[in-house]
């Protein structure tokens, strides 16, 4: 099941066109990513370690400060120790860009992969119907 947030275009995310600047999109994305993470996690980012080992940004139409936006957020299937996570970003209800990230959970050292959480993965699979 997704998970949708407004966002809020502010003047600083413009760019010299007077439409959100690429970068400020994976701002974006990790403002709904977060969200996803509190809700469907069940803890905080401070609980687990993981990195995002993957980030792809399809851009459709431009977003201007008028916009309505919103970011929707899902997972579709879990690896041993990697989430990937799919977005959509609409502006006034059209398709503004699609992403995909890729989490990674690290080991206790932070330096090599580790399977994803038992919890985490419960959550994960509970809250999408996997």
């Amino acid at each position: 099941m997704a998970v949708t947030i407004d966002i809020d275009v502010r003047y600083r995310d413009l760019d010299a066109l007077g439409h959100v600047n690429n970068a400020v999109i994976a701002t974006y994305l990790e403002e709904a990513r977060t969200n996803y993470i509190d809700e469907v996690f069940g803890a905080g980012l401070e609980e687990y370690t993981f990195v995002i080992a993957h980030l792809e940004v399809d851009f459709e139409r431009r977003i201007t400060t008028g916009d309505d936006v919103a970011v929707t957020v899902q997972v579709p299937a879990l690896g041993n120790a990697s989430v990937p996570m799919e977005y959509e970003i609409t502006a006034d209800g059209q398709r503004a860009a699609t992403a995909e990230t890729t989490l990674v959970f690290l080991d206790a050292a932070g330096e090599g992969t580790a399977p994803i959480p038992d919890p985490v993965r419960d959550r994960i699979e509970a809250h999408e119907g996997h």
